[in-house]
């Protein structure tokens, strides 16, 4: 009985491997879709190469640029107050500072700056 069996599915198992391979869903065979998908990618790739060397040799170099030039304008107004007179204190006049209550730390009057 068993031998019959093993007969059987020895022919059914040789009769599939001579069939032709049948096409599933998941062929990889080229159509619209798949070309579309594959260009896709190559267009991601190439554009993320792109924006990676604008970064570094285009950004890069600009904030350098920028940051020189911030400094160089800070260093130029500095030079105009060493130039220019000490300012006076500023006037108290009766309308600022004024405190209907204390100030609950130090002495009451300073602010936490």
């Amino acid at each position: 009985m068993s031998a019959v069996r093993f007969t059987r599915a020895a022919t059914r198992a040789t009769a599939q491997l001579r069939a032709p391979l049948q096409r599933r869903f998941a062929s990889t065979t080229e159509n619209e879709f798949i070309k579309e998908r594959q260009h896709i990618k190559e267009h991601a790739v190439g554009t993320t190469e792109l924006w990676k060397k604008i970064s570094l040799y285009g950004v890069a170099p600009c904030l350098i640029a920028a940051g020189a030039n911030a400094y160089w304008l800070w260093n130029e107004h500095w030079e105009h107050w060493n130039h220019m007179p000490p300012l006076e204190e500023r006037t108290e006049y009766p309308y600022q500072n004024i405190r209907t209550k204390n100030y609950q730390w130090g002495n009451g009057d300073k602010t936490l700056l």
